[in-house]
């Protein structure tokens, strides 16, 4: 016959003893699954560092500046490998069959999981904010300037980027990467003096795989007797760069805060650009964080209930492959953002309810 424990407070030494287990277990597994992304990293990108015959100084300057993003998007698999091991273990050991004889629920044991996973969800949104940008921004810079041998020509993204071009400056208010398309191109034709000699606007223009190719292009000539000439042509931009190139150029949205990113879509929507697919990345950089707790809750009924106890392969690998499945309807979902199928916060947030619902299902349910 169980004996009934009224009331367990929070804190206590069996709380701190499955937060010790836990932590442990954590901070392991994340520095592996982390080592193991920046092996795959570095495996990915051997070939470009062969060819353009980077040193090794570079190649870790860019590994190092990589690591804080690979640890951002593992840290919520870490939760769920460390849960598994840690309550998987207890259950090996009977430690758990002991704690549920003394009348304590499956939600008490879990619960300074739970809370250990909030702290971690909180970690991951600050640490998202103040050291991925940064670090993911000089990852890119090092990676195109020292790697890629490209000059350092834009800071600003696929939105209001500005380059040098051979006698001109040229702005570029959207580069699309998904369709390599440029919109809103203004061509600043400079004297060797530097002084304004013309100007062209080009609305759109699209790569045809050799060169850019624009509908209408309207170009104004500035004569010596000061009149502008104003004429329509069907010149090709003369703008050498590749998409590949412009790619490089480009700041992806893991190099924006959630509050740079706001502005930016602020100053892309003011301009009629369409900004869909950064405020599907805007409500990710949300909704991310909160993979870890989703992690324990749909973890600890495959850790800890009669059926599963018994067996560490069947409660690993379903526990795999619902985080697995999380991952796959994530990406379903941002997809279907991306192309406007789903409102941006529908698109990031879905998968989140989905699995919150499984998990708690699960969770709360009987014994």
């Amino acid at each position: 016959m169980r004996g009934k424990v009224k009331f367990l407070p929070v804190g206590s030494i069996l709380d701190r003893y499955l937060a010790y287990g836990f932590l442990r277990a954590f901070f392991i597994s994340l520095g592996c699954v982390t080592g193991l992304y920046l092996i795959v990293e570095f495996f990915d990108r051997i070939g470009t560092f062969i060819e353009s015959g980077a040193s090794a100084g570079s190649i870790l300057r860019y590994l190092a500046y990589k690591a804080p993003l690979l640890i951002s998007r593992v840290i919520g698999f870490a939760t769920l490998f460390s849960a598994l091991f840690c309550l998987g273990m207890l259950a090996r050991t009977q430690e758990i069959t002991a704690m549920r004889a003394s009348g304590i629920s499956v939600q008490r044991i879990a619960l300074p999981l739970v809370i250990l996973s909030l702290f971690i969800c909180q970690f991951s949104f600050f640490w998202n904010e103040a050291l991925v940008p940064v670090f993911a921004h000089q990852a890119q810079t090092v990676f195109r300037t020292e790697i890629k041998n490209k000059q350092q020509q834009s800071l600003l993204g696929t939105a209001d980027i500005w380059m040098r071009g051979e006698g001109s400056f040229i702005n570029i208010n959207n580069f699309d990467t998904s369709t390599s398309t440029l919109q809103g191109v203004t061509i600043f034709l400079l004297n060797r003096d530097l002084t304004l000699r013309g100007v062209m606007e080009i609305p759109s223009a699209r790569w045809t795989g050799q060169r850019w190719e624009a509908n209408e292009v309207t170009e104004l000539k500035f004569l010596q007797d000061g009149k502008v000439l104003n004429q329509k042509t069907n010149l090709a931009p003369p703008i050498s760069e590749t998409p590949d190139d412009l790619k490089l150029l480009a700041r992806d949205a893991d190099e924006f805060s959630f509050f740079d990113l706001q502005k930016q879509i602020s100053e892309m929507q003011g301009k009629g650009i369409d900004a869909t697919r950064y405020e599907v990345n805007l409500q990710t950089k949300l909704a991310l964080p909160w993979v870890s707790p989703l992690m324990i809750l749909i973890a600890t009924p495959f850790a800890l209930r009669r059926h599963m106890s018994g067996s560490m392969a069947m409660s690993f690998g379903g526990a795999m492959a619902i985080g697995f499945g999380y991952w796959v309807v994530s990406a379903f979902c941002f997809s279907l953002g991306y192309n406007g199928a789903l409102p941006p916060w529908t698109a990031a947030w879905a998968p989140n309810a989905i699995f919150a619902l499984i998990g708690l299902f699960f969770f709360t349910a009987e014994e």
